[in-house]
């Protein structure tokens, strides 16, 4: 147990720990975009997709890791920055030349998405659980929570549609970077599988931001 918490207090096992958290948030991330696809594809499939997901016990489970692994990515970060500022002065900002800005505000974009976030979560969430919501019959002609039309509703709104397509823009480059960062944290950098892994972390980002903005996009101007 102490040589586990001796390794994730050193630089090495924060770098560690962040690749692991950050790829298990991809993996989230992916889950919830093709989730999301029956928004386009069937509303009673959407609903009864969010039922399952906020009501199934493993979900759950699963759930509280997601959000353990979410708060260890971010104070991780924190921890690490704060580390290396402090271990190389002169080697940071000599990699502030050499490093494209996204690379070097990393903390930035992601203290933005943390932001948004905690908006997705209130507009969503805590609507769908504690908010007023209009039921409708699921395929099987039972009642079930309208989660479909909390998020057309949300969508519909410039502001909301605004915002949310910027933090996903952040968002695909927070993960490009991050992406191929992670798999160099747990060894895996080779002349041979770098490019590789540069251009999976690439697909992925885009893969990401355009699908997650075409939702508001595609209902923002529905309406119109």
């Amino acid at each position: 147990m102490s040589n586990n918490a001796g390794l994730f207090s050193s630089s090495l096992g924060r770098k560690y720990l962040m690749a692991i958290t950050g790829l298990f948030l991809c993996s989230f991330l992916l889950v919830h975009l093709i989730g999301n696809v029956a928004l386009y594809t069937d509303p009673v499939k959407f609903n009864e997709y969010t039922r399952f997901m906020s009501s199934n016990p493993l979900i759950r489970v699963m759930e509280i890791i997601l959000v353990v692994g979410f708060l260890a990515h971010i104070i991780d970060a924190v921890l690490l920055t704060k580390a290396n500022k402090a271990a190389q002065p002169v080697k940071y900002a000599m990699d502030k030349k050499n490093s494209s800005w996204y690379s070097r505000n990393m903390g930035l974009t992601g203290s933005i998405i943390l932001a948004f976030l905690v908006l997705h979560l209130q507009s969503f969430w805590y609507q769908y659980k504690f908010g007023e919501v209009v039921y409708v019959l699921d395929s099987n002609g039972e009642s079930i929570k309208d989660m479909y039309t909390i998020v057309i509703t949300a969508f519909q709104q410039s502001w909301y549609a605004g915002i949310y397509v910027i933090a996903m823009v952040l968002l695909g480059s927070h993960l490009n970077h991050g992406f191929q960062s992670a798999f160099q944290s747990v060894g895996l950098r080779h002349k041979k599988y770098t490019p590789t892994i540069k251009k999976l972390g690439t697909a992925f980002s885009v893969l990401i931001t355009l699908g997650f903005i075409s939702f508001p996009i595609y209902f923002y101007f529905s309406q119109l």
